[in-house]
């Protein structure tokens, strides 16, 4: 395994393993086979409903609950500083630890900077050892930087290669803000799994299309977080560290940036209204 420093001193796996849309019911066994294959980086979100499978797998899994990196998500209707604290304590019961590794603001609306406070007294108390935030654009993450006391230590954005966040990594790199990927295969839109530079760059290596996607991600200094209910396809996922891919090849995937989402825009008034009322 490869780790990202974050800013406190923190170290935190390069690669993890996401659970997002895996349903509650089947989020036990795939996090369980996942740390069997070896990822030791969970990520999961208050908005995705399964933090309690997280949490009886880290029960299970034999596996020292130092030895593990689990992140979880604040969601928009526990914004405010109050409503923050006590969703925190509520992820951390099902999570059943007394610590979230990295906890982050899910979405950049509602009363963030009160969640941010939130968030910034759970780390001081031990309840995070790093806090951040997600899907925040670089005005977001500036004006919160400029205003908290502590700094987000990471942003997990939409990153694959189609949306390499080039410009947006600028901002994050000013205020020591490690990127982390969300949506690494594009979750298959854009002829992802058969674009014709990855399938050729992979057939080079001996990797599939996935693999080399992943590959460039870290190479440049991406902590991603790939998601799979099926374990060959985690451990193909996790087969990344036998190869480098070589200034060519970064260049021609690099050369694949549209610089644009491929699934919702933040700054779009409708993707705001819509993304307050879930959940509600």
């Amino acid at each position: 395994m490869e780790y990202v420093k974050l800013s406190n001193g923190i170290e935190m796996p390069i690669l993890g393993y996401g659970v997002y849309q895996i349903a509650p019911s089947e989020c036990e066994r795939c996090v369980l086979d996942a740390i069997g294959v070896g990822y030791r980086s969970i990520d999961t979100a208050q908005a995705y409903f399964n933090e309690e499978g997280v949490g009886r797998a880290i029960r299970r899994c034999g596996v020292p609950r130092q030895e593990l990196f689990v992140t979880t998500k604040v969601w928009i209707t526990n914004a405010g500083e109050k409503r923050a604290a006590a969703s925190i304590d509520d992820s951390l019961r099902k999570l059943q630890s007394d610590y979230a590794d990295l906890l982050l603001i899910h979405q950049p609306f509602g009363d963030y900077y009160g969640t941010w406070r939130a968030m910034e007294e759970a780390y001081r108390a031990g309840k995070a050892r790093a806090i951040g935030v997600s899907n925040f654009y670089p005005d977001r993450l500036t004006d919160l930087a400029e205003c908290c006391e502590i700094k987000p230590m990471v942003n997990q954005v939409e990153t694959h290669v189609f949306n390499q966040q080039t410009e947006a990594r600028k901002t994050m790199e000013a205020y020591g803000v490690r990127i982390m990927s969300w949506g690494p295969f594009a979750e298959g839109r854009n002829d992802f799994f058969t674009n014709e530079t990855l399938l050729a760059i992979g057939a080079k290596h001996g990797k599939s299309v996935a693999q080399t996607a992943l590959r460039f991600l870290i190479q440049r200094g991406v902590a991603v977080i790939p998601k799979s209910t099926r374990i060959e396809r985690m451990e193909e996922n996790f087969d990344i560290f036998d190869f480098v891919l070589e200034e060519t090849d970064m260049a021609a995937i690099a050369a694949l940036d549209t610089g644009k989402s491929l699934f919702l825009d933040h700054t779009d008034p409708e993707t705001v209204k819509f993304l307050l009322r879930i959940h509600q």
